[in-house]
C-alpha cells in the first residue's frame, strides 16, 4: 500500500505497515507539541527526526499536526505559527522566506467521489508545492495537488482548490486571483 500511496494511485490507509509510521509520527508529533518553548534546541532536534527535511532557521510553533512528517520539507527562514495541519500521504513541499498564519491546513489526501470505492475506504493523495516568499494567511486551507507560486499571498481563510500564480494575490473560498503583488 506504501508503493501506491507514494506514487497517488488509490490505497487503503488501514494497512499495517502504514499504521505503524503514522504512529511513530504520533510520538515525535506528540513530544514536539509538548516541549518545553525554553529549549529551541531540542524542538528543533524532534523535527529533525519527525519531518523529510527542514532548512535553517525555521520556526514552527506548535502544536503541529501531521500524517507522517517525513513527507513534509521546509525550507530556510520559513515561519509557521501555531497549529499547522499538514496531511502529507503525498509529498509538502514548502518554499523559503515562507510565512504561515495560524491553523493553516495543508491536505493531500483524497477520496473517490464514487461512493463504492470510497464506502471500501480506498483513497489517495496529491502532492502540495508552496514557493519561495509566500505569505499564506490564517485558518486558509490548500486542498490536494496544488501548487502557490512564488512571491504570493494567499488571503486568511482562504480554500484555495487550483494552482495560484506567482507574484499575485487570492483570496476567497474558492480563492481566486484578486490582483497582482506589485500592485499598490
Amino acid at each position: 500500500m506504501r508503493e501506491r500511496m507514494l506514487a497517488g494511485d488509490l490505497y487503503r490507509g488501514a494497512d499495517p505497515e502504514l499504521e505503524a509510521e503514522m504512529r511513530e509520527a504520533m510520538v515525535l508529533t506528540k513530544a514536539f507539541n509538548d516541549s518545553d518553548p525554553r529549549d529551541p534546541e531540542a524542538r528543533q532536534a524532534l523535527l529533525r527526526q519527525l519531518l523529510g527535511s527542514i532548512g535553517a532557521e525555521v520556526e514552527i510553533r506548535p502544536p503541529l499536526h501531521v500524517d507522517y512528517g517525513r513527507h513534509l520539507h521546509v525550507g530556510d527562514r520559513t515561519f509557521i505559527n501555531f497549529g499547522l495541519m499538514a496531511l502529507d500521504v503525498a509529498e509538502i513541499r514548502i518554499g523559503q522566506d515562507v510565512l504561515m498564519g495560524p491553523n493553516v491546513q495543508l491536505l493531500t489526501p483524497t477520496h473517490p467521489i464514487d461512493p463504492g470505492p470510497r464506502r471500501a475506504k480506498w483513497e489517495s493523495a496529491r502532492p502540495i508545492t508552496i514557493g519561495d516568499n509566500v505569505w499564506i494567511g490564517g485558518m486558509a486551507v490548500i486542498c490536494p495537488g496544488v501548487t502557490i507560486g512564488d512571491n504570493s499571498v494567499i488571503g486568511a481563510g482562504a480554500v484555495v482548490t487550483r494552482d495560484i500564480p506567482a507574484d499575485v494575490v487570492a483570496v476567497g473560498n474558492p480563492a481566486r486571483v484578486i490582483r497582482s503583488v506589485h500592485e499598490g
